[in-house]
């Protein structure tokens, strides 16, 4: 499980600034200052968790287990849910959107928790 935890954080990084290139270059000019605030927002936390996934992988390794699958799973869905919606939203400027973001924040918040008790249980 740790070499498919560092394959898709890997994955996800790529997209991350592929995302966050795209926002930045072609959509300046297109996009609000409000909305290219949120894709920056989307892609910076997109990024961040998909280094989150590395380390996952890594902890993985070391601490195999539930807690750190649990962890995977987390900031994977986190990511497409808190960055999925933002992206979305910037594009679209549908409020409702903007209503699921902070469920996929809670899912990388879990993340980290579920990273920090795999952990500690895998001493």
């Amino acid at each position: 499980m740790a070499s498919r935890w560092f394959a898709i954080g890997a994955g996800l990084a790529a997209a991350g600034v592929a995302l966050g290139a795209f926002g930045a270059h072609a959509l300046k000019g297109r996009l609000s200052s409000e909305a290219l605030a949120i894709w920056e927002t989307a892609a910076r936390y997109h990024l961040i968790h998909a280094l989150a996934l590395l380390a996952t992988g890594w902890a993985a390794e070391r601490w195999p287990g539930g807690w750190t699958t649990a962890a995977g799973w987390a900031f994977v869905t986190g990511i497409v849910i808190f960055g999925g919606s933002l992206y979305g939203l910037a594009l679209t400027g549908a409020r409702a959107l903007g209503a699921i973001t902070p469920f996929g924040g809670l899912c990388l918040i879990a993340g980290w928790i579920c990273l920090a008790i795999g952990a500690a249980r895998g001493r």
